[in-house]
């Protein structure tokens, strides 16, 4: 055998393996899921060892440039990066554009962002924002519903 058709045989059965590998995925949905969700919480610990692995010093600068106090943001990377994944889609159900909030009131926003990390409702959120319901029910628990309702209100 030739070299070079060694090195296509060898490129075909990587491909081969490859769509193997796929059609293994395919077929264990769950495993997969719960291989990337390891994986998430695996990225999440070294998050968190790296954080411990800083200055008191620095810690308490990085949380004054970001306004929170050290322990609210040692509770905020403890909860992770998608703690207040609620906020922009509840925001986007009742028709404010979370990208104009953004550049007009930063630390509005910001400190909405606070409260929904912090917030004890999760799984109420996020079954009325799966279903479609949020916008007549947030008010119901939500502690950005104040927040929420001034943004619809000129001073």
């Amino acid at each position: 055998m030739t070299r070079r058709a060694g090195t296509a045989m060898l490129g075909q059965l990587s491909h081969v393996r490859k769509r193997a590998m796929a059609a293994q995925i395919k077929a264990y949905p769950i495993v997969e899921s719960a291989i990337n969700l390891f994986g998430d919480w695996l990225k999440h610990r070294q998050e968190i060892r790296e954080l411990r692995e800083i200055n008191s010093g620095d810690f308490a600068r990085i949380a004054q440039e970001l306004c929170v106090t050290p322990a609210e943001l040692d509770t905020f990377v403890r909860k992770g990066p998608h703690a207040s994944d609620e906020l922009p889609r509840l925001l986007k159900s009742l028709g404010i554009d979370e990208a104009t909030l953004s550049r007009t009131q930063p630390f509005l926003q910001r400190d909405m962002m606070r409260v929904c990390t912090s917030c004890r409702q999760k799984q109420r959120c996020d079954f009325d924002l799966d279903a479609g319901t949020s916008a007549g029910r947030y008010k119901e628990y939500c502690l950005n519903a104040p927040t929420i309702d001034g943004l619809g209100q000129k001073p």
